[in-house]
């Protein structure tokens, strides 16, 4: 298999901590690609994913094409026997559930990047970054009020990855916004987590 990425990508790094912990990660090559908005990569486009995004997946037949972090976790989670990171029964939709929301805090905040890193100073709609932020904040607010449930430390699931792997980003891009003062239980729970191999090996402060 082959996985096309960028080191610092939350949603690559949720991909590759997935594939850690699964033990598949030494049948994966590692490709890097140039994606990011004023780079339009064709080729890329063409052969790989239309939408411009990683991470992909490219399969063992090299014809057939996982796109998008979510369905590329459930694949590997099946690959790996199933039931593994993801739940089955009624606990799998609530950890689906919990795994969009902590990909939607991550959109929220490569989009915000996006326009305070890409965009001239003189044209950022800060209204619009403001929003993206928010989105971010009441998604920390609901694992916060949810973390007895969503966040047991004697359990990880791909939505705790997923977590973990958005707050990793947060440290890295933004890390005056302080994040931990405002969800102390689920920064108690972060420290916790973040000392697994697989997320101690794929930490973007040492990648980027």
């Amino acid at each position: 298999m082959k996985l096309m990425y960028s080191p610092t990508s939350p949603f690559v790094r949720r991909v590759h901590v997935v594939a850690l912990e699964l033990d598949l990660a030494a049948r994966i090559e590692f490709e890097p690609v140039q994606v990011t908005p004023l780079h339009a990569n064709d080729a890329y486009a063409e052969q790989v994913n239309p939408l411009r995004k990683i991470p992909a997946l490219v399969l063992d037949d090299g014809e057939t094409v996982l796109v998008d972090s979510a369905v590329i976790v459930q694949y590997l989670d099946e690959l790996a026997g199933g039931a593994r990171l993801i739940p089955t029964g009624a606990n799998r939709w609530r950890v689906l559930s919990q795994q969009a929301i902590a990909q939607g805090m991550s959109d929220a905040v490569v989009l915000v990047r996006y326009e305070t890193w890409l965009r001239p100073q003189a044209l950022r709609w800060q209204d619009w970054i403001n929003d993206q932020l928010g989105r971010f904040w009441s998604g920390l607010a609901w694992f916060e009020r949810h973390a007895q449930q969503a966040l047991p430390p004697a359990r990880i699931d791909v939505s705790q990855i997923a977590l973990a792997c958005c707050l990793g980003h947060v440290d890295f891009r933004f890390p005056e916004l302080g994040w931990p003062a405002r969800a102390p239980l689920v920064h108690r729970w972060y420290r916790e987590i973040v000392q697994r191999p697989s997320l101690a090996q794929t930490d973007p402060q040492s990648r980027g």
